[in-house]
C-alpha cells in the first residue's frame, strides 16, 4: 500500500536527525503554517527543515490530497491521468496521493523553489515502483506574471497558495488552468483563510473555462457568506511513532481539516452529484439531519425512517460525501 511505503520512506529519511533540531524546525514551520511568519523566502531552508516538514506535515498533506483526488476519481471513474504537474509540490505528497488513487503515479513533474524539499522528495520516491519516474524541477512561483508550464492531464496545487502574495497566487492558478488538459486540483488548509483562497481559485478556474466537479455540485457562486462560515472537510490521519515524536502528540491519530476544489476541462464526469454534505451528519431518533450544498444553495435536509433506502444511506453518510450517493 502506498501509504505504508510512504511511512517507511519517511522513517528511513529521518533516521539520524537529532530530535532537538527536528523539534526546533517544526516549531518554526508551525508558526508559518498558522500565518505567523513572512513568506518572502523558501519556507524550507535546508535538509533539516525538509526532513522536519516531511515528518510534521507530509502525512496530513498526503491524506488531504488523496481525499481530493478520490473525489475526482469518483466523479470521473472512466478518466485516468497519464501525466501530472505538481506545482509547489515540495516533497511530493500529491504525487504519492495520485499513485494511491490510480494505483500508479502518472508521469510527473514536481515544481518547487526549495531545493532541499525537492532533494528529499527524490530520496523518498527512490525505489518506489508505483511512483514511476518523476522529474523534480526547481522553479519560482513568484513574479506576479502567469508562467508557461508544459501541459499535463492533471495539475495539482496543494498547500502552497498560502505561501504566495496575492498577485503570485492569481498567476499560479491562471497558469495551472492553462496547463491542465484534464483537471486542476487545488488543496489548502481547512481554515477560513484557506477556504477564501480556494474560493478565489474556484472563481478563476471557472472564468478560465473549466467546470467544477467537486466538492461543489454546481458552477454557481458559492452560497456561503464569507466571514460567517467556510467550506472545509476532514480526513483522519494515523500517527506513526515517528510522527508522534516529532509533533509531540500522544493520540494515535489526528484529524486534518482541508478545503479543496476540483475543476475539469475535457473530462467526462460519471453520475451527477446532486448535493454534497458540508457538515458532519447529525443522528437523531428516527432521523438524520444533513447539511447540504446544492444548486439552489445551502439547506438542512431531515431524512426520516419513512424514506427507507434514503434513510439507510443517510445513516451511513459521512461529511464531504455526495448525497444521494452516486453509487451503492
Amino acid at each position: 500500500m502506498i501509504e505504508q511505503e510512504l511511512r517507511g520512506a519517511l522513517a528511513a529519511a529521518l533516521d539520524g536527525l537529532p530530535a532537538r533540531q527536528a523539534s526546533a524546525a517544526v516549531e518554526r514551520l508551525i508558526a508559518h503554517y498558522r500565518g505567523e511568519t513572512p513568506t518572502g523566502a523558501p519556507v524550507l531552508r535546508d535538509g533539516a527543515d525538509a526532513a522536519a516538514y516531511a515528518a510534521y506535515r507530509m502525512p496530513a498533506t498526503f491524506a488531504a490530497a488523496s481525499a481530493a483526488l478520490d473525489a475526482l476519481a469518483e466523479r470521473a471513474p472512466d478518466w485516468t491521468p497519464a501525466s501530472q504537474l505538481d506545482v509547489g509540490g515540495g516533497t511530493g505528497a500529491a504525487v504519492w496521493a495520485a499513485a494511491q488513487v490510480w494505483d500508479a503515479a502518472p508521469a510527473t513533474v514536481v515544481l518547487d523553489w526549495a531545493e532541499p524539499a525537492l532533494a528529499l522528495g527524490r530520496r523518498l520516491a527512490a525505489g518506489v515502483d508505483a511512483l514511476g519516474e518523476a522529474e523534480w524541477r526547481r522553479g519560482s512561483l513568484r513574479g506576479g506574471t502567469a508562467p508557461e508550464w508544459e501541459p499535463a492531464d492533471l495539475v495539482t496545487v496543494s498547500y502552497v497558495l498560502g505561501e504566495l502574495a496575492d498577485e503570485d497566487r492569481r498567476a499560479v492558478v491562471e497558469a495551472a488552468a492553462r496547463a491542465a488538459r484534464g483537471a486542476v486540483v487545488l488543496v489548502e488548509p481547512g481554515t477560513p483563510d484557506g477556504y477564501l483562497r480556494i474560493r478565489e481559485g474556484r472563481d478563476a478556474l471557472i472564468a478560465a473555462g473549466l467546470r467544477v466537479l467537486a466538492p461543489c455540485p454546481h458552477d454557481a457562486a458559492c452560497p456561503i457568506v464569507a466571514g460567517q462560515d467556510w467550506c472545509h472537510f476532514a480526513v483522519r490521519v494515523a500517527r506513526s511513532s515517528l510522527h508522534r515524536r516529532v509533533k509531540g502528540g500522544e493520540l494515535p491519530y489526528e484529524d486534518e481539516k482541508f478545503s479543496y476544489v476540483v475543476a475539469v476541462r475535457d473530462v467526462v464526469p460519471g453520475a451527477p452529484s446532486k448535493a454534497r454534505i458540508v457538515r458532519k451528519p447529525q443522528l437523531r431518533k428516527g432521523q438524520v439531519l444533513l447539511d447540504l450544498c446544492e444548486d439552489g444553495g445551502l439547506r438542512r435536509r431531515p431524512v426520516t425512517k419513512r424514506e427507507g433506502s434514503a434513510y439507510r444511506a443517510a445513516r451511513k453518510a459521512v461529511w464531504g460525501a455526495p448525497f444521494p450517493p452516486t453509487h451503492p
